[in-house]
């Protein structure tokens, strides 16, 4: 008898944490990546960030995005050449959402026009890119590239 009562006692407990964390929902973690100097481009990352987080808030769930960019795409986050320099502000206000940009990139950008870049205040300087997109990879987070 004790062992049955041990037993239910048991299932019961796996089946209270189990509900408490269906209750919390899941975290799903995102990296987007831009490397091309194309509104459309720039226009589709951002568009793929806010339906991905619209779906699951929709779904219960939490996500956190990053997007990544170097090369040509660091001008996505570039105070003098962003085409999308609203949309980011806009989105930017959400915390679940962070815009990386490429130290690499930068430093060539700065170099070549003589003077530092600057950047939207919403972007955080990574020291590469592509190193970036390795580690949130390696951390499991899924890749999109637009």
């Amino acid at each position: 008898m004790t062992k049955i009562f041990t037993g239910l006692a048991t299932a019961f407990m796996i089946l209270l944490g189990a509900s408490a964390a269906m209750a919390e929902g899941k975290t799903h973690k995102v990296a987007i990546h831009v490397d091309q100097n194309n509104p459309k481009v720039m226009n589709m990352a951002l568009n793929n960030a806010k339906n991905l987080m619209a779906f699951y808030k929709a779904a219960g769930d939490k996500v956190q995005v990053e997007i990544v960019t170097y090369g040509p795409g660091l001008h996505m986050l570039r105070a003098d050449t962003s085409p999308v320099a609203q949309r980011i502000a806009v989105m930017a206000m959400n915390p679940n959402i962070q815009f990386s940009a490429c130290g690499n990139t930068h430093r060539k950008m700065s170099k070549k026009s003589g003077k530092s870049v600057k950047l939207l205040s919403e972007a955080k300087m990574v020291p590469s890119g592509v190193v970036r997109l390795i580690q949130l990879q390696e951390q499991g987070w899924a890749y999109v590239r637009p």
